[in-house]
């Protein structure tokens, strides 16, 4: 029985490289591209973990993929139905919020983890980690995934508050391409979407146009 629980614990073990990172007047949200099962096999390398929930309200995923589909899925129609009732377009805080009250619900099925990012009209740019189990945490800047343990002194070094739209995308767009240069797990295409109060704008960087940071 001990044997049957590892494998399946293992079995949702997977790699990725999500961050959100806010900068004056908007914030970028992106990923890398990399489904692997049980962090050994690459299911597939154009998986997009960026995922629109509302208009100016993304967020990314990381564990288990069926399980983070499934909860965006259900994001999606709570905020749908909340944007009706409300006559209004959700704030950020609420789809982080429905995020979290969904894992924090069903904490003992899921193994997937979320960051919620966004712009409206009441605070602006957000960005805001819904952890597994459903931990809510509001930061101007984080990142997660097996990817992620390569790049904190990166983020830690490279990251103001005060960036410009070009200055964030570049600081999103290194940190990407870093963690997937050394995550086994995490790789593909860079994915990411810029938000601000004029819309929404998306960027896509191919693999072989990602910044190098070392000799070949």
């Amino acid at each position: 029985m001990e044997k049957v629980c590892d494998a399946q614990i293992k079995g949702v073990s997977t790699g990725t490289t999500i961050l959100a990172a806010t900068f004056d007047g908007g914030v970028v949200i992106g990923s890398d591209s990399r489904a692997s099962i049980g962090g050994e096999y690459v299911s597939s390398k154009t998986i997009n973990k960026v995922i629109q929930v509302h208009d100016r309200v993304f967020c990314c995923m990381s564990g288990s993929l069926a399980d983070a589909q499934a909860v965006t899925k259900a994001a999606k129609f709570h905020l749908a139905l909340h944007s009706v009732q409300m006559e209004t377009p959700p704030l950020v805080i609420a789809a982080a919020t429905i995020l979290k009250d969904l894992c924090y619900r069903n904490k003992e099925e899921l193994q997937a983890g979320f960051i919620t990012a966004g712009w409206d009209q009441k605070r602006g740019a957000q960005v805001y980690v819904v952890s597994l189990g459903g931990m809510l945490v509001s930061q101007p800047v984080t990142i997660g995934g097996s990817g992620s343990t390569y790049i904190y002194g990166y983020v830690d070094a490279k990251y103001k508050p005060d960036m410009s739209r070009e200055e964030c995308l570049q600081f999103a767009i290194n940190a990407l391409a870093l963690a997937m240069g050394r995550d086994n797990v995490s790789g593909g295409v860079a994915n990411l979407a810029v938000i601000t109060e004029s819309g929404v704008e998306h960027v896509v960087v191919p693999g072989n146009k990602l910044p190098t940071f070392h000799d070949d």
